[in-house]
């Protein structure tokens, strides 16, 4: 994939501008406050039409402004135009592909084919297990049928179940939706049992390449309780058998329903599940979360988001275009020098980098053509 032209209006500081990009990409140099992570933003904009750094649509319109809109040109498989715009006043976003309005936002994700690096993605670590889900979701929405579809109906069904518990509206209502909750739950750990089972073993190999340390593990926990002697029951006891997480989670609402009651939440779910990053030290597994050194929480880190291009080129066949956000800013040396050589010898996909000053813009030597940025604005 790559991003031949991009258009901004008033996207954050970005003001307006329209860029053509060089198929092996570009190596953005400024100060820091200056933009460089706000263009990356935009152009992921159009992958997933959601900020990757959490912000609300309202906040990506510049201050004075009351409408934003992105518009880039992709060159893959089929040439692609994917815009988007956002009405602070009237609070609307709206998509189009090849300027087609998409009937829903969920059928034009995916487009770019783009993977964000960032500092920040030590989070994905050292955070909560939201944070983890929030990369299951956003990988397999934009790289499984059905992911989607599944997930979206399961959010809709326990909020209204929630609405009936908080509302003490009596078991026939709030049991209700759990059929809706049920199936779809089921689909949704039954795909993220699939894509972490697929790519735990390369996901440790990225690890051990970047940082020969102890080795990194990566499994999924879903919330489906223990079963009658005990045992953990987790998806792999099933053996990722659908119908049979579909008993066990509805043996789980069953479970869980006078805490339920009480609490007026639903409290057994996907949205309870967790990613788990485990080292291996001295015969015993850790959460890398508590026990893991900052470099081995970076490493950790950017084994997912390498993980997470070669999910794209596996299901979507091509190579995916590189958002590198001073990505080596906290690396050491030596993990540096390795993430590059992985990065390089994984594909050969269009590479947009940032970096605060030219000797960090390190990837591919002098290949990237080099742009600068003040206040927004870009000189190409």
């Amino acid at each position: 994939m790559v991003l031949r032209e991009l258009e901004l209006r008033h996207f954050r500081n970005l003001g307006v501008q329209e860029l053509r990009f060089p198929p092996e990409g570009v190596a953005v140099i400024g100060d820091n406050a200056q933009g460089k992570t706000n263009l990356l933003e935009a152009i992921y904009y159009l992958e997933s039409f959601r900020s990757f750094r959490g912000a609300g649509d309202a906040e990506l319109t510049a201050f004075s402004e009351d409408v934003f809109y992105v518009k880039g040109s992709v060159d893959g498989d089929r040439p692609t135009t994917v815009s988007a715009g956002f009405d602070r006043k009237r609070r609307k976003k709206k998509v189009s592909v090849d300027g087609t309005d998409a009937v829903r936002i969920s059928s034009a994700l995916g487009r770019l084919g783009a993977v964000v690096f960032s500092p920040s993605d030590v989070e994905l670590v050292s955070g909560g297990p939201q944070a983890r889900r929030r990369f299951l979701d956003i990988v397999l929405s934009l790289n499984r049928n059905g992911y989607v579809k599944a997930l979206m109906g399961y959010r809709k069904a326990l909020a209204q179940r929630n609405a009936a518990l908080k509302a003490n509206a009596g078991a026939a209502s709030v049991g209700a939706w759990d059929e809706g909750l049920v199936g779809n739950g089921a689909r949704v750990t039954h795909l993220r049992h699939e894509w972490t089972t697929t790519w735990s073993a390369p996901f440790s190999e990225y690890c051990d390449s970047i940082s020969k340390c102890d080795p990194v593990g990566l499994v999924y926990r879903p919330d489906l309780g223990r079963s009658g002697d005990g045992a953990d029951t987790g998806a792999e006891s099933f053996g990722a058998d659908e119908g049979r997480i579909r008993e066990r989670f509805r043996a789980r609402l069953a479970e869980s329903w006078e805490t339920d009651l009480r609490r007026g939440v639903t409290t057994a779910g996907p949205h309870r599940d967790d990613l788990l990053l485990t080292i291996a030290s001295r015969g015993r597994s850790l959460a890398a979360r508590t026990y893991g050194s900052g470099g081995q929480r970076r490493t950790t880190a950017l084994a997912l988001r390498l993980t997470e291009a070669a999910t794209i080129r596996r299901e979507r066949g091509t190579e995916p275009i590189l958002l590198l956000d001073d990505a080596f800013a906290e690396l050491d040396e030596g993990r540096s020098r390795q993430v590059m050589e992985l990065l390089s010898s994984e594909g050969t996909g269009q590479v947009v980098l940032t970096a605060p000053k030219e000797s960090d813009a390190r990837l591919r030597g002098p290949a990237l053509e080099r742009w600068r940025i003040r206040e927004g604005v870009i000189e190409a």
